[in-house]
């Protein structure tokens, strides 16, 4: 029996359309089991390049740049045409993105209703492409890009196989908008992660700064000294701590167990000290060697500078980058450091002003001490008893608040007083070696200050304070004048100078200077002259006529007729014979003038 041909070609299209609805179904089923966003894509143009049979198939997106670029394909198509990109309103493709529907060509290269890219058009023409289906892709009513069907011979597309490429297309569309979906949460749970982590990272180095403040706190409510605080910032951070005066020198420095460091120093610490003053922050200063960094904060308290607190850690210990957090808790913890800083000098201040207070009385109610003053000695650890060395001490390049407060540090060491006394740095000690004493105070005061200072001492008789005092600033007065600016002394090595400072040898040296220069003095005294001046100069300078009357702003006439005046005075030709006892009573006389003048 024959069949009729009309019913052999309606069995064979619908067995070709229920493979074509098995492969859509197959095809969607697969691409919602897939995630990757390149898996669906090649998964899509494998299906649609089994199902339409053309030459090569390959689907096309529009990236950022606003041009359609392959990203998929079947078939055999060289990679210089995958690689390719074309403006998303040039070619077929345009057509199709903005039409939002197919669109087809029988021959690509002579079609004349589509805008062509030269580039392409080569391509095209190495392809070998003619005939060419587009359909798009439409996420949204947004179209995001087109699936293409080539052929390398020319053809028309029929309906059904448009319809068919459409149908993959939006296939396609769903699966390309669930992947970009399904990378979305992937990022975004990437990114929930990572936030996660940085979250509990800094939740563990905030719990961390919380602990070393807390641990910073108990140390002042416990009472603990600078030392204590330095150690605990080692221990937590590492590395070392050291806590520098306002000059720079090392006041205290810790180490940890695990990491220990040297202390910092050099240029570039001070720098660093200058720096974190000037922006309240932490500086950064390295050694010139590069293995150690430290981290300055400077201690302060308002305005005034307290000093400065480095922390050093060596470069293999992660000291190249510290964290953020550790410098802050450094730069809180200088705010401790600058409270007990202040909390120590307030009970020093006060200690001081004590000492002061008690060396004044005995000072002035000597000689012999009151039972309250004992007393008070006593309740401070200080035998009055044996308070028998007086020390004044003198620097024109320090005021005297900056020596009183060094001489407060050696009374603390010694068990004496340190005062400031009629507008001097007085110090009051025990002593078996007066010479050597004086010579050791002289040595921490000058190591201490960095400039000259003179140190003079007396030897306490019979609790007599206030007469060893004026010895001491009257034998002082006399070392200046000798032009001596840098020593620490006894007044008995100037022995030879007692008559101007001792009063008790006062009419001695009234007897002496009045037999040598008497004359002359009264001679000035009457007349308002300056005979004595004059005479003084004049031997200064060797008796030297010019030089004379230079230093005096005279002319050497006038100085010539001085000197005629003085030898009338005198009675004698001072200018010939032994003329000593002359000049040492002009030098006893401006002594004394000079010990007798207020510093």
């Amino acid at each position: 029996m024959v069949s009729e041909p009309g019913s052999e070609t309606e069995t064979f299209s619908l067995v070709r359309r229920q493979r074509e609805l098995a492969s859509l179904y197959a095809t969607a089923k697969s691409l919602t089991a897939l995630g990757e966003l390149d898996e669906v894509l090649r998964s899509i143009v494998h299906h649609a390049h089994e199902l339409i049979g053309t030459d090569f198939t390959y689907l096309s997106l529009v990236g950022a740049d606003g041009r359609l670029s392959a990203r998929a394909s079947e078939g055999t198509v060289s990679a210089s045409f995958l690689a390719a990109g074309i403006p998303a309103g040039a070619g077929l493709g345009g057509k199709v993105l903005a039409s939002r529907s197919p669109h087809w060509v029988s021959n690509y290269a002579a079609a004349t209703l589509i805008e062509h890219d030269p580039e392409f058009d080569r391509l095209v023409a190495a392809e070998e492409l003619v005939a060419l289906l587009g359909v798009p892709l439409v996420i949204r009513g947004e179209a995001v890009g087109a699936l293409f069907a080539a052929d390398r011979s020319e053809r028309s597309f029929q309906a059904d196989e448009a319809a068919l490429l459409s149908a993959f297309a939006d296939h396609a569309a769903v699966a390309l908008d669930n992947a970009r979906l399904y990378e979305a949460s992937r990022t975004a749970l990437r990114e929930l992660r990572v936030a996660y982590g940085r979250i509990e990272q800094h939740m563990a180095v905030m719990q961390r700064a919380q602990e070393i403040h807390e641990a910073l706190t108990g140390v002042v409510l416990e009472g603990g000294a600078p030392e204590d605080v330095a150690q605990l910032l080692a221990d937590r951070l590492g590395g070392s701590v050291t806590l520098l005066d306002r000059s720079g020198a090392v006041l205290v420095h810790r180490d940890s167990a695990s990491s220990p460091c040297r202390a910092p120093g050099g240029a570039g610490l001070a720098d660093a000290v200058e720096e974190a003053c000037r922006t309240g922050r932490c500086a950064i200063s390295a050694d010139a060697d590069g293995t150690t960094v430290h981290s300055v904060a400077s201690v302060q308290a308002g305005d005034h500078r307290l000093g400065a607190l480095a922390w050093s850690r060596t470069t293999d210990a992660g000291g190249g980058a510290p964290d953020d957090t550790d410098l802050r808790t450094l730069e809180r913890a200088t705010h401790i450091l600058g409270l007990l800083t202040l909390k120590e000098r307030a009970v020093a201040e006060a200690g001081e002003r004590l000492s002061g207070e008690l060396l004044t009385e005995l000072m002035t109610g000597s000689p012999g001490i009151s039972p309250a003053q004992r007393a008070r000695a006593r309740a401070r650890g200080i035998d009055p008893d044996r308070l028998d060395l007086v020390l004044v001490a003198d620097s024109p390049a320090v005021s005297s608040a900056d020596l009183l407060r060094h001489l407060h540090d050696i009374a603390r060491d010694c068990s004496g007083l340190a005062g400031e006394h009629l507008g001097r740095a007085t110090l009051i000690l025990h002593s078996t070696e007066d010479d050597r004493t004086v010579e050791d105070v002289h040595r921490r005061l000058r190591r201490a200050l960095g400039a000259p200072v003179i140190v003079v001492g007396e030897r306490v008789s019979r609790h007599d304070w206030s007469r060893a005092f004026s010895l001491v600033g009257r034998c002082a007065a006399v070392v200046r004048a000798l032009d001596h600016t840098d020593l620490g002394t006894t007044t008995g090595r100037y022995a030879l100078y007692a008559m101007v400072f001792d009063p008790d040898r006062v009419h001695e040296l009234d007897r002496f200077v009045s037999g040598s220069i008497g004359p002359l003095l009264d001679y000035d005294r009457r007349r308002g002259t300056e005979l004595v001046e004059t005479l003084g100069t004049f031997y200064e300078h060797r008796a030297n006529v010019a030089a004379t009357a230079r230093a005096l702003y005279v002319h050497v006439n006038t100085l010539v007729k001085r000197l005629d005046r003085v030898a009338s005075v005198l009675g004698l030709d001072w200018r010939e014979g032994n003329d000593l006892e002359l000049r040492l009573g002009l030098r006893l006389h401006r002594l004394r003038t000079l010990a007798n003048t207020p510093s």
